[in-house]
């Protein structure tokens, strides 16, 4: 047997005992964070919590500058493998009626963040005595939630030093439980916020032509800047241009002074969204010259797209390969953002889809009040996570 074979049959020993040990642990993990949710940058308590356990297994957690987020290393010394999971919550209201509900009014679980920070947490356990081919750092990172992203703050904080390659999975409503989707090349999109401000000297709608009509002006950018981005822009890049709200004036017969218009970008193709700020300036200067409305463009970049580099994907591969026949999953490209894209602009890494999906009933999606997952997918996590690390010496 060699000695890569040996780290990995015993590795994987020592995971399946530990998991036997403290699969009740690991979802009371889960429900504890699941019942006690805080926002992006407030994550203090929840630091706390998963410092507390990595300290008790001997292990040394580094919170991150700020007092939210932290770093623990385990393993041999020299180039590590990144495991990362989010730990924030959203500003929404819970209603799932579970036992283990939010405790926090407003505040809820509904991305699966919960379950993301306890499957590392289990993973760092379940690994903490094992003979590992290669270090670890797991990195549990605050406020992904935002734009454009906690990501950034733990990059700065030098959480990437010494790391060749990082690996996260999010929870996917859309797969049953025990599948697990990856695929090569862009998982997510860029999300960028457009805010446009328009404001002209009013008028009376019978003398349109006496003053600038801004109403009309923001009807012109409402269906011209996506129309002209889709002819600006090679379809094959997933590129989408959609407004979520439009506010101007109030009397039928007045020409509003002020306006507003806000929506978002996405793309699928990391060139592209280089590109998009400039072009969507220079769309909305052509569309509303003629008008004469004043105007100001507010673009705020979001996240570049999570892109998975191919031999990153593989070693997703081969890991899920050992849950069984059947767990692994071709997933499409999605329209959200994420921002474990930041740390792919420093080293190549992928992300993957866990399957939270009981198989039976409605598939509620993310970001919704009554979202929850099957608990089983946690040590499906687990079980991924570390066979990545295991299988690192090969």
């Amino acid at each position: 047997m060699s000695t890569s074979g040996h780290l990995v049959r015993s590795g994987r020993h020592v995971v399946d005992t530990w998991l036997a040990e403290h699969q009740v642990d690991l979802v009371q993990w889960r429900r504890h964070i699941h019942a006690n949710p805080e926002l992006s940058r407030t994550e203090f308590a929840t630091t706390e919590f998963v410092a507390a356990w990595l300290t008790k297994a001997g292990l040394a957690p580094r919170v991150l500058p700020g007092g939210t987020g932290l770093i623990c290393d385990i393993g041999p010394d020299g180039p590590r493998i990144g495991l990362r999971a989010d730990m924030d919550a959203l500003p929404l209201q819970e209603f799932t009626g579970l036992p283990f509900s939010s405790t926090v009014p407003g505040v809820a679980h509904a991305c699966g963040h919960d379950a993301h920070t306890a499957i590392l947490l289990g993973a760092a356990l379940a690994l903490a005595d094992a003979d590992l081919p290669v270090g670890v750092r797991f990195i549990f990172q605050p406020a992904e939630e935002v734009m454009p992203g906690g990501a950034i703050d733990v990059v700065a904080a030098g959480a990437m030093q010494g790391v060749e390659r990082i690996f996260a999975l999010h929870c996917d409503p859309r797969l049953e439980v025990g599948r697990v989707g990856i695929r090569v090349g862009a998982i997510t999109s860029a999300a960028d916020t457009v805010e446009l401000v328009l404001d002209s000297p009013g008028g009376h709608t019978s003398r349109p032509h006496l003053t600038s009509d801004l109403v009309y002006a923001i009807g012109t950018v409402i269906t011209g800047l996506p129309g002209m981005l889709s002819r600006r822009i090679d379809p094959r890049t997933s590129t989408v241009m959609v407004w979520g709200a439009v506010s101007a004036g109030k009397a039928p017969n007045a020409i509003p002074q002020t306006g507003m218009l806000t929506g978002t970008v996405r793309t699928g193709d990391h060139a592209t969204w280089e590109l998009l700020e400039p072009l969507v300036r220079e769309i909305v200067d052509a569309l509303l010259a003629p008008t004469g409305v004043r105007y100001q463009l507010n673009y705020k970049r979001g996240v570049p797209p999570v892109v998975n580099d191919e031999r990153s994907t593989r070693i997703f591969e081969a890991a899920i390969g050992e849950l069984g026949p059947g767990a692994l999953a071709d997933t499409p490209q999605s329209g959200g953002g994420e921002d474990f894209s930041w740390y792919l602009e420093e080293v190549p890494g992928a992300m993957a889809r866990l399957g939270v999906w009981s198989g039976q009933g409605e598939q509620l999606d993310l970001h919704q009040p009554t979202f929850d997952i099957d608990e089983r997918a946690l040590a499906v996590g687990v079980r991924v996570l570390t066979d990545i690390v295991l299988r690192a010496g090969r």
